[in-house]
């Protein structure tokens, strides 16, 4: 499936942190600068912090995803127009993201993707439009719980894929090495 001509755009893996994620989204999970909000129930032993920021105008669903390794090769990439898409590890295995930034082309501007490696103890939420690839995983049957709206989980159905790419109104599915000439390439 691969076209041996194609542009190889290799990517150096950075470490999910708050600030090497803040152009494309949110980490989900436990951070030190964290403060409690001021509900107190339960004698302070339940302790509430907001910590993404999730949008979504339209019927959501958490869909349970079983991932298994795949080459680390980004063919795809996609954004949503509508929500911010989440991704929460249950299983606490690493996971690989590959991301661009938000922008007004029909096509991710790749020399700006970035991949990260997520240790498994936190998710994250994307910014709506941000450009991404469905997370890589390191070992087999990794279970993330992925949030979404249902539109853009509709759109990826078979039916819905036309010349390898999906569109929806909210999902914009597109094929890089088709476009392009290209294919983003990390290891770990």
């Amino acid at each position: 499936m691969r076209n041996n001509s194609a542009r190889k755009v290799e990517l150096k893996v950075t470490v999910a942190t708050p600030e090497a994620l803040a152009d494309y989204g949110q980490i989900l999970g436990p951070s030190p600068d964290m403060t409690p909000m001021p509900i107190d129930f339960y004698d302070g032993t339940v302790k509430v912090h907001r910590v993404v920021d999730f949008v979504s105008d339209e019927q959501t669903e958490l869909p349970l995803v079983t991932v298994q390794p795949r080459p680390f090769e980004v063919r795809w990439m996609e954004r949503h127009f509508k929500h911010t898409q989440t991704f929460i590890p249950l299983s606490g295995k690493p996971f690989v993201v590959v991301m661009a930034p938000p922008n007004d082309s029909e096509i991710p501007d790749i020399d700006l993707a970035e991949a990260f490696l997520f240790d498994g103890s936190a998710g994250f939420t994307m910014k709506i439009g941000t450009w991404h690839e469905f997370p890589f995983v390191t070992e087999h049957n990794t279970n993330l719980i992925v949030i979404l709206r249902r539109e853009a989980t509709d759109g990826l159905i078979k039916d819905n894929v036309v010349q390898d790419e999906a569109q929806s109104g909210d999902l914009d599915k597109k094929d890089l090495l088709r476009r392009c000439n290209t294919i983003l390439h990390f290891d770990l």
